[in-house]
């Protein structure tokens, strides 16, 4: 029987890093294109600091722009916005067509200090006042976890810390979890153990992943994560974007092409195919070449 599997397509985080700005048009044209080649999940924009993240400044622009320009009979996708604090939590509830919210939750003490500034309390009470307000205004929610699967900064980490997470969001009703490999340290044997482990405290949540690569190690690390019984994944086409905080240049998003052919290899359905693929890769290319060198 073939598995089902949800793929997030992430342009938002393939983007965000780049120092030359795309313009909003060609941003809402992209997310159009996502849509027509059957992509029914995208995180697409943050609401965060414009001094911080310069990328995502325009994201009320980029979504008005893409809902007025979503052809006729299409149906619209979800689409998910980051926030990193209440303050881009009300924009993004302001903002129409954004029906998922998406907050990184860090289990790194400094990680969570160098970028929110947050203690541990203050963010978890982030996380509630979020499923609270996500829940009264009918929008989605996703926790993703970052630092799942190992930590750069000397500090401890172990399974037991994402089981411990996974625990009290379990009890505090979150619905939708991805582990998030932030500094790109996961293995494929460290994927499938933190996965194996994970299962035993999700009773109720979806959880995925959003894995970081290098692109000969991938299929191994994508494979370990469906097998331990991963149902939702990540990806960037091309695998533009990356991770800032690898040691190593080459370690970045996974290739939506890659999850496509693993996926397909492991006898799992995303329902998009990749021969629909050309024009976005085309776009893709064109934003690497005119954009990214600045990065």
């Amino acid at each position: 029987m073939t598995e089902t599997v949800k793929l997030i397509e992430c342009p938002r985080d393939a983007w965000q890093g780049l120092q030359d700005i795309i313009p909003a048009d060609y941003k809402a044209l992209y997310l159009q294109e996502l849509v027509v080649a059957g992509f029914r999940h995208i995180d697409a924009v943050s609401f965060v600091s414009p001094k911080h993240v310069r990328q995502m400044a325009d994201s009320e622009e980029v979504m008005a722009k893409f809902n007025a320009s979503l052809p006729e009979g299409l149906e619209p996708p979800e689409i998910v916005g980051i926030v990193v604090n209440e303050r881009g939590l009300q924009r993004a509830l302001a903002t129409p067509g954004v029906t998922t919210i998406g907050y990184p939750y860090s289990i790194s003490a400094y990680f969570r200090r160098a970028n929110a500034n947050m203690s541990r309390g203050e963010s978890r009470a982030l996380v509630e006042t979020l499923n609270k307000e996500t829940k009264t205004a009918g929008r989605g929610l996703v926790i993703y976890i970052s630092m799942a699967f190992g930590n750069p900064y000397d500090e401890p980490w172990g399974p037991e810390l994402v089981e411990e997470t996974l625990e009290w969001l379990k009890d505090i009703r979150i619905r939708t979890v991805s582990l998030a490999d932030t500094a790109g340290d996961a293995t494929p044997e460290i994927v499938a153990d933190v996965f194996k482990r994970a299962k035993q405290h999700i009773a109720g949540i979806e959880l995925g992943a959003h894995l970081h690569s290098r692109p000969e190690n991938a299929e191994a690390k994508i494979l370990a994560a469906y097998r331990a019984g991963c149902r939702r994944f990540d990806g960037a086409l091309t695998g533009l974007g990356g991770c800032p905080f690898a040691a190593d240049d080459l370690v970045g998003n996974i290739r939506t092409e890659d999850i496509l052919a693993s996926i397909k290899k492991a006898g799992g359905d995303t329902g998009i195919e990749a021969s629909r693929l050309t024009k976005l890769l085309a776009m893709t290319n064109q934003i690497r070449t005119k954009y990214a060198h600045a990065a």
